[in-house]
């Protein structure tokens, strides 16, 4: 249990040797490319070796939850962050890609079992999304505390099998 412990209150999070993917979605580019690079040098200023961070694109947020699968069957990353900005219109279609995008994204992450950061902003206006670009670094401190967590447990596991 000290292990856990150690590792949760600590201050520095360490992301070394820790395999990450981050998968942004195009949609409002101008957005999720600021909130993605926020994103990768907090992975880095973690220790996250670049070449352990996987960088894929999908058209929008609805094909968020269908990467993140794809990447978490693959089994070859500790934790996948997700990134996307949905920004409200005059229609109905704001609220289905938000519930749908962040229900499939949680999924992936319970079918798995694997950390899964939700990073896909869901706003009314670009000045929201612009106060909220350093959603991409929460997203990469939270991937990498999680995947700490689960290594932890799993060493935990380990040692009393």
């Amino acid at each position: 249990m000290q292990n856990v412990q150690n590792r949760i209150l600590s201050e520095q999070l360490d992301g070394r040797e820790l395999r990450i993917a981050v998968v942004q979605a195009r949609f409002n580019t101008a957005i999720t490319d600021r909130i993605t690079q926020s994103c990768l040098d907090e992975l880095e200023r973690l220790g996250v070796n670049e070449d352990d961070i996987g960088l894929y694109t999908v058209p929008g947020a609805l094909e968020l939850p269908l990467m993140l699968q794809a990447l978490a069957e693959s089994e070859a990353f500790d934790a996948l962050i997700a990134i996307g900005c949905v920004i409200r219109g005059d229609t109905y279609h704001f609220e289905v890609v938000c519930n749908t995008s962040a229900a499939g994204i949680n999924q992936v992450a319970l079918d798995f079992n694997m950390p899964v950061a939700n990073g896909v902003l869901t706003v009314d206006n670009v000045e929201q999304a612009e106060a909220r670009i350093d959603k991409g670094a929460e997203c990469a401190r939270v991937a990498v505390e999680m995947a700490n967590l689960f290594i932890d447990i799993s060493a935990d596991e380990d040692e009393t099998a």
